[in-house]
């Protein structure tokens, strides 16, 4: 595939939508669809070409355990698994039960939470990159964030051995045209304090929050550092946020734009391509 350009204007065929928790991706995808109604777009959960984000990946036998475990699923589990290879993609999040424990069980098939070794976890990403194929998509947090996340708080990586990882996944992108755009928080406690109020059950409970809080306590990053509570969360966003801009700056910065936050950024977007 090759760039199509008119004067000084360029067509992008593969976006990636990136930002920090509260920084309006869902939003701006939405919208950013809207504007390029023929694009495909691939969210956290959906069967995606590159990510595995809330994805069970099994071997052949796991998925028959998977499917002997929970019978009364067996429809809806096989309506939400393709095969890739000696593997079976399960979409476990977008099936809707109440069994209870089921929704836990499957997250331990994902790649990510440390469930796979740091070599193998890298390998399975570089290897989906590089068989990638198709135009017109639109990805929402599928390059940056949970491979981040979990090569930060799980793996416990340096920014140099993160910004390494990404380097090769330049390099097996090299030929393809791709380009991200990252929405930027520049003030952290008040985009969390925002999400937390927003993202909340029927009784007022802070949901996001208390899941974000734990998730982060309960990682190895999280235990040895001590990271607990608002302060905690705060520091891992600030963290993150830095070496994202970094990553910006060094790996992609011919395939990156920076947009304010919440901010009605896809016109902005949609003039300079």
């Amino acid at each position: 595939m090759r760039l199509e350009r008119k004067g000084n204007r360029m067509k992008q065929n593969r976006i990636f939508v990136e930002g920090l928790q509260g920084a309006g991706k869902t939003a701006f995808v939405n919208n950013l669809s809207e504007q390029l109604s023929d694009f495909k777009v691939f969210r956290e959960g959906d069967y995606s070409p590159v990510e595995l984000a809330w994805c069970a990946y099994v071997t052949e036998q796991q998925y028959q355990d998977v499917l002997a475990k929970y019978p009364s699923l067996r429809t809806e589990i096989a309506e939400k698994t393709l095969t890739e290879g000696t593997h079976k993609i399960i979409c476990y999040s977008q099936i809707l039960t109440d069994i209870p424990g089921f929704h836990k069980d499957l997250e331990k098939y994902e790649i990510y939470n440390g469930n796979w070794e740091k070599e193998s976890f890298e390998q399975v990403i570089l290897s989906r990159f590089q068989k990638w194929e198709g135009e017109k998509q639109i990805f929402e947090c599928s390059i940056f964030q949970n491979i981040i996340v979990n090569q930060m708080l799980y793996f416990m990586m340096s920014e140099d051995e993160i910004i390494d990882f990404y380097m090769a996944l330049k390099d097996v992108l090299s030929d393809q045209p791709f380009q991200i755009i990252y929405l930027d928080v520049e003030d952290i406690p008040e985009a969390v304090d925002v999400i937390r109020k927003e993202r909340v059950d029927e009784q007022g409970n802070e949901l996001w929050f208390q899941m974000m809080v734990e998730y982060l306590q309960n990682s190895p990053c999280g235990k040895t550092y001590a990271l607990e509570g608002i302060e905690g969360l705060i520091w891992h966003l600030e963290q993150r946020r830095k070496l994202e801009h970094r990553m910006l700056g060094q790996v992609f910065p011919e395939n990156s734009v920076i947009l304010k936050a919440k901010s009605d950024g896809v016109k902005e977007f949609i003039k300079k391509c």
